[in-house]
């Protein structure tokens, strides 16, 4: 299958490192050292997951005109900062573009929904249920945040992403989707405790964020490494590794576990903070215009509940 465009959108305000030093007494210095974030963006009044999906979405198409809304046949939306739990986001995105009864689809997989979104996508192409799909994931943090947490509360940032796949190719410029590896660590460490959003008590907590560091930097190296084996690509081939922007630390573990070249890391977290299954869409989306045949692009990530994947796209 194919990726044809991806698009994202992010709220115009901006919080930076300054406000958290006013409001916990947190030093610019020492939020850099610990996670990289300089800045994060936040949704304004009105604005939430529902929001924020649609205008991705939207933005997608603009750029994508070979890419008819009508002739979209599912959707798919990931998030675990939903704005409703009945009228979803995936229900949000299809109203806005007005298509009927077709799957719609809404999931949570912690920071590694995007791949599972994907992988959704994947069977219903296999079965003969879909053609054209919408995959959207977005993420309203600060909706639930805490920001007076001095151990998470100046982590979270907003925003969401939107791409648009076909069965078969629409374009010389489609990335091909050439594997998608997901999985989940559950039974491992302090997985159940680690990260936890319980709306009903204190929001966004992350009491043990050793763990999860630790665990995402040996997840996503070792899932990643296992696509660049199995489709026998040197490392020094990779164009880019898009990892989930949690922590700048992570990433350039990352990076110097699979001996990758810094400068082929894509990261956004210095300038949005961590954007939860939002954050490696985004990063594409960044890069997408750079992109040239022969191009290899694998996107990596890891989530609460640790669970983990990896996805391979080739330009060409």
């Amino acid at each position: 299958m194919y990726l044809h465009h991806v698009a994202s959108y992010l709220p115009e305000a901006v919080v930076t490192n300054a406000h958290f030093t006013r409001l916990n007494g947190l030093a610019n210095e020492w939020i850099i050292e610990r996670t990289g974030i300089q800045e994060r963006r936040k949704a304004g009044p009105g604005e939430n997951a529902n929001t924020m999906a649609i205008a991705a979405t939207r933005a997608a198409f603009e750029a994508a005109p070979a890419f008819a809304s009508e002739s979209v046949d599912l959707i798919v939306v990931g998030t675990y900062t939903p704005h409703d739990t009945i009228f979803t986001a995936a229900h949000a995105v299809q109203r806005d573009l007005g298509v009927n009864e077709i799957p719609t689809v809404s999931i949570s997989s912690a920071c590694s929904s995007l791949l599972n979104a994907v992988e959704i996508v994947e069977g219903y192409f296999a079965m003969g249920k879909a053609r054209r799909a919408v995959v959207v994931v977005t993420e309203h943090n600060t909706a639930y945040n805490n920001e007076e947490d001095t151990m998470a509360g100046h982590l979270w940032g907003d925003g969401a992403a939107a791409l648009l796949i076909s069965k078969d190719r629409l374009s010389d410029d489609d990335l091909r989707i050439a594997e998608v590896i997901t999985g989940g660590a559950a039974p491992v460490s302090k997985a159940d405790e680690s990260v936890t959003l319980k709306p009903v008590e204190r929001g966004i907590v992350m009491p043990f964020g050793r763990d999860v560091f630790q665990q995402a930097c040996i997840y996503m190296a070792k899932v990643t490494q296992q696509l660049l084996n199995k489709h026998h690509i040197p490392t020094e081939e990779l164009t880019y590794l898009i990892p989930h922007q949690a922590n700048l630390r992570i990433s350039n573990n990352v990076v110097k576990q699979l001996g990758l070249d810094p400068a082929r890391a894509v990261n956004n977290i210095q300038r949005l903070g961590n954007t939860g299954c939002a954050g490696a869409a985004i990063g594409l989306a960044e890069v997408w215009d750079t992109l040239k045949a022969g191009d290899k692009v694998i996107i990596t990530v890891f989530g609460g509940g640790y669970s983990y994947g990896a996805m391979l796209l080739n330009k060409g």
